[in-house]
């Protein structure tokens, strides 16, 4: 199975840590994130990865080599040129990922207790082009799905925006969900961004083509998730790991 981490961000929210250290490399509880990330993925059963690179990335490679790729086939895409934000980070990563089977994306700074196996296999059962891991928890900007669980919307409470391609949109009519920067996504995928090219953003790649495909929802009522791209979740997640 195929996954890819983002592993290519500046971590602006980390400074002053990440002024001369990339962001995957941010230790918690005594290993960096990155391993953190792949363990897991490798633990799931994903044996083929693709890890992006932008600031420091040398810092990654040399990582990497020093732990002979953690037992897993890993595969770089580089960014370090120009970094491509997620929509075009995949893209950048065709030649990696593409082929017949599904494959999951991971943030680097995304900890969980989602079943990444079973999120897989779901998509794979259900075949939707895109399966977004979601929850309740709350945010500023939120994703909006109709009762089947299809991406219909997203909806910023802090400015008021709304973005949607139905026409007399009502985003009270939704199902709010917090994205939670871990999805399958279906080869096909590469099909639908032919037009996009440079930077660009997935959730607004998403957007764009949700009324015209399947772009579902996995909702976890159970799921704890953390975003330790922030200085004070580090510490959140060190508690995480003693627990």
């Amino acid at each position: 199975m195929k996954a890819m981490i983002f592993a290519a961000g500046m971590g602006t929210r980390l400074k002053p840590l990440t002024d001369n250290t990339p962001k995957a490399l941010i230790p918690v509880g005594g290993k960096p994130m990155l391993e953190h990330i792949i363990l897991k993925l490798k633990t799931a059963g994903f044996d083929e990865l693709v890890i992006n690179i932008h600031h420091e990335g040398q810092q990654i490679l040399d990582f990497l080599a020093a732990n002979e790729n953690f037992g897993v086939r890993i595969h770089i895409s580089d960014e370090r040129d120009y970094l491509l934000d997620t929509g075009g980070g995949i893209k950048k990563a065709f030649s990696f990922l593409e082929g017949n089977e599904p494959f999951l994306v991971h943030n680097v700074d995304i900890f969980s207790n989602v079943d990444l196996q079973k999120l897989y296999h779901t998509h794979a059962e259900t075949n939707p082009l895109a399966t977004l891991l979601v929850s309740k928890r709350k945010t500023s900007r939120y994703l909006l799905f109709n009762k089947e669980n299809k991406l219909c919307g997203w909806r910023n409470h802090e400015t008021g925006e709304v973005k949607s391609y139905y026409p007399d949109f009502d985003p009270s009519l939704y199902d709010e969900y917090a994205f939670g920067g871990i999805h399958v996504l279906s080869p096909q995928i590469f099909e639908w961004m032919e037009e996009w090219t440079g930077k660009f953003s997935i959730i607004n790649f998403y957007l764009s083509i949700c009324a015209k495909t399947n772009i579902y929802a996995y909702p976890s009522q159970d799921l704890r998730l953390l975003d330790i791209g922030k200085p004070e979740a580090l510490e959140k997640a060190e508690q995480w790991l003693k627990e």
